[in-house]
């Protein structure tokens, strides 16, 4: 697949499940059972700090600094170039992101293919440019669950740094968490004790993290993610509800093994990250093009995601890529990852979710920027 400009985040168009659905709209296609929701009686304790979590520091920790950010993940390679000031404010200078779809076919081959290489190069070559036209000080670049995963994947680590001289490593699906976490409370005041829960569904994995924006009480990587499920699943176009129905038994029994009930039901708010999320803000806001601005802090109820999903579901391919608020590329993964956003936010027993464009890249920000 070739990649496409995604100006500013991933689901805008460019410019210059399960046991998800009650029932399905008007396609005429079968229904599936809504699974029961978790309990949210926790909800006025707060959470304990475990011994991984991290305080934030305080603003004048933070040095005048200009970084750049680069996420290669399994389904975008995305950059961020931010100025962060001695007082903590933050300005984003530039925000890109292509789908270039790395760890296409790593699921059942093990490897990264030559082609999903080559589309990243490809949009690299475009970043360092930009990268350096802005004078960042230093670029970090994050590998995730794709290259976690491939046999061939320390090597292409290696060419990332020599060639772009990109100080990238594959981090930990742990380290990943803590980053997305950081960067998706950012905003929220330091004093805020409201126990959160943050979910980034990405194309091989997804992170969950439960704290408050102070610290971090809990956080895991799911093996489940929007490339690697609809690989798995959803063979069919449109994809038929048996097909709906395993991608959601598998996401929800991965979240059940990984999450206790103790930690679901610690969570009194929902916040998402990342291109699913973003995306389904942006369609329920009928944006075109993709506005950032209107999109962060979207609340999107359980009730708009299931009729949003019995909609895409509903479709092939071809015609979810002329859905007013999708980029085309995400139109072969959006169904599995709003299976999985509704899965997660059942398991948590929240029937709504705060929608972040700040996420993994503005926590590697920040972070970088105090080291």
């Amino acid at each position: 697949m070739a990649s496409g400009s995604l100006s500013d985040s991933p689901p805008g168009r460019s410019s210059g499940s399960s046991s998800t659905l009650g029932s399905r709209a008007s396609s005429g296609s079968a229904a599936w059972a809504s699974p029961t929701r978790a309990s949210t009686s926790a909800c006025s304790s707060g959470g304990r700090s475990l011994p991984r979590g991290y305080p934030r520091p305080s603003a004048h920790t933070l040095p005048a600094k200009r970084v750049a950010g680069v996420d290669l993940a399994t389904n975008s390679t995305r950059l961020l170039v931010t100025e962060i000031d001695g007082d903590g404010t933050i300005r984003d200078l530039e925000r890109r992101s292509e789908v270039t779809r790395l760890g296409q076919g790593v699921d059942s081959t093990g490897e990264l293919s030559e082609e999903a290489i080559g589309r990243v190069y490809a949009v690299l070559d475009e970043y360092r440019a930009t990268i350096d036209h802005l004078g960042a000080q230093t670029t970090t670049g994050v590998l995730t669950s794709a290259v976690r995963d491939a046999a061939n994947g320390a090597d292409f680590t290696t060419t990332i740094r020599e060639r772009y001289g990109i100080d990238a490593r594959t981090i930990p699906g742990e380290e990943e968490a803590e980053l997305t976490f950081l960067g998706a409370t950012s905003e929220r005041p330091r004093d805020d004790r409201t126990p959160l829960m943050v979910c980034d569904i990405g194309g091989g994995s997804t992170e969950i993290v439960v704290g408050r924006p102070d610290a971090v009480d809990f956080f895991t990587s799911v093996q489940a993610g929007v490339v690697r499920q609809s690989e798995r699943h959803l063979r069919s176009d449109p994809p038929q509800p048996h097909e709906l129905q395993a991608l959601a038994d598998e996401v929800r029994g991965a979240i059940a093994a990984a999450v206790p009930e103790e930690v679901r039901a610690r969570a009194c708010e929902a916040i998402a990250v990342a291109g699913t999320a973003t995306s389904c803000a942006a369609i329920d806001l009928e944006l075109e093009p993709y506005d950032r601005e209107r999109v962060q802090g979207h609340m999107l109820e359980e009730g708009t995601l299931e009729l949003l999903l019995a909609r895409l579901a509903g479709m092939s391919e071809d015609e979810r890529r002329e859905v007013v608020g999708l980029h085309p590329d995400r139109a072969p993964t959006i169904v599995a990852g709003v299976t999985m956003l509704l899965e997660v936010l059942r398991a948590f027993g929240r029937d709504r979710v705060e929608v972040s464009d700040h996420d993994l890249l503005r926590g590697t920000a920040l972070r970088t920027a105090r080291a």
